[in-house]
């Protein structure tokens, strides 16, 4: 019997935020409080991107996620640009991050190696964040997202153009079917993995499907990538 939970897309569940602190005077260092306040704020407003979407997010929106004023998150982050810019750099990116690591200890021309690291690394984000895939559809994938630019201009050269150029490489060197572009088979990952687990909500539904989590779309996965759909053996 599986003891490991159905994976989930719901947004980060929300925390109760500290009392509000007296704004410190200039130069101090930051409290322990005002730390922890913050983190609240910034995983409010990430609550919030992901129910509502950004452009549907006010200042008051996130202020009442946090059950703070929405005079403490201007004293904390100004105002909304810079507020989302704050979840991009701390909430957003360092999860990209965690899905580089495994790519990046895949050895040197070793595809299987590099391809079940992004699988493996990808599912195991969002077994941990569980916001990713809602909010990849909504504010990257979907056409106005606010988060597109920073897909390709920030998340990109982390992850899938380093990729790219390392399919390229192995192709190179004769390790990798020559048809393939080594762009799109990224674009194919992709498609193989963020999408399912978008769109989970809706397929485990369709299908009755609850029994699948983390491990066996990871494992599903792994297993196309490598045997393919046997289209040979149907005909």
């Amino acid at each position: 019997m599986k003891t490991s939970r159905p994976f989930s897309t719901e947004a980060p569940a929300r925390k109760p935020a500290s009392t509000p602190p007296r704004k410190r005077a200039r130069g101090r260092r930051p409290t322990a409080e005002s730390a922890d306040l913050r983190a609240t704020l910034l995983d409010a407003a990430l609550a919030c991107f992901v129910r509502k979407g950004i452009a549907g997010s006010s200042l008051r929106d996130i202020a009442s996620e946090a059950n703070v004023t929405p005079a403490l998150v201007h004293y904390y982050f100004g105002d909304k640009a810079q507020l989302q810019q704050a979840v991009v750099a701390e909430r957003l990116l360092p999860v990209v991050a965690q899905m580089r690591e495994p790519v990046i200890q895949a050895g040197e021309g070793d595809v299987a190696a590099l391809v079940a690291g992004f699988v493996h690394g990808i599912g195991g984000v969002v077994e941990r964040h569980p916001w990713l895939p809602t909010l990849w559809v909504r504010e990257i994938l979907c056409e106005g997202g606010a988060l597109r630019d920073t897909m390709i201009h920030q998340v990109g050269p982390m992850l899938p153009k380093m990729m790219a150029g390392r399919f390229a490489a192995a192709q190179q060197a004769g390790q990798l079917n020559p048809d393939l572009d080594p762009r799109l088979l990224m674009v194919s990952l992709i498609g193989l993995t963020m999408f399912p687990m978008a769109s989970a909500p809706i397929w485990r539904q369709l299908f009755g499907a609850d029994d699948i989590d983390f491990n066996d779309l990871r494992r599903h996965t792994l297993v196309l990538l490598d045997r393919g759909l046997e289209l040979d053996h149907a005909k």
